[in-house]
């Protein structure tokens, strides 16, 4: 699983809008003015993994080898302190509501995407809207993936 997040930060990273990419370890839980990431910030985690028994192979370590099945979640939040309103200028709008264009973009790399040679292509599964009370515009999106031979 550790590969898994490595590379997918890999591929993230060069993303010009995301500030900051990192494994998330709970830097938007400290409900307070000095979260320790810049924003925008994209945070990966492996949520959920399943396994299954696919047999045994007498040269390889652990010998009863395994198939994984699991969710790749990947947090995108931005602080917005603009307002979206219909009379708000149009440049504020775009400003307000540029974490779309950073889901996108987000997307755009990681659908299809092999975290590494043993793993099958990442595919989206799900989007959802995290409610916040603090100004911070947080949104999940979760990948489905597998692993053979673990």
């Amino acid at each position: 699983m550790k590969e898994i997040i490595e590379n997918t930060q890999e591929l993230l990273k060069v993303i010009p809008e995301a500030q900051y990419v990192d494994e998330n370890w709970g830097q938007l839980d400290y409900y307070s003015s000095n979260f320790p990431v810049k924003w925008p910030c994209i945070l990966i985690d492996v949520n959920n993994a399943v396994y299954s028994n696919v047999g045994m192979d007498k040269t390889a370590t652990p010998m009863n080898r395994q198939m994984a099945s699991y969710t790749l979640e990947i947090r995108i939040a931005n602080i917005k302190l603009t307002k979206t309103s219909a009379r708000a200028p149009q440049t504020q709008r775009d400003k307000a509501r540029s974490i779309w264009t950073l889901i996108e973009e987000v997307h755009k790399k990681v659908q299809g995407f092999a975290p590494t040679s043993m793993c099958g292509k990442l595919i989206r599964v799900s989007t959802s809207r995290v409610a916040r009370e603090d100004g911070v515009q947080e949104y999940v999106v979760l990948y489905s993936g597998s692993n053979d031979n673990v």
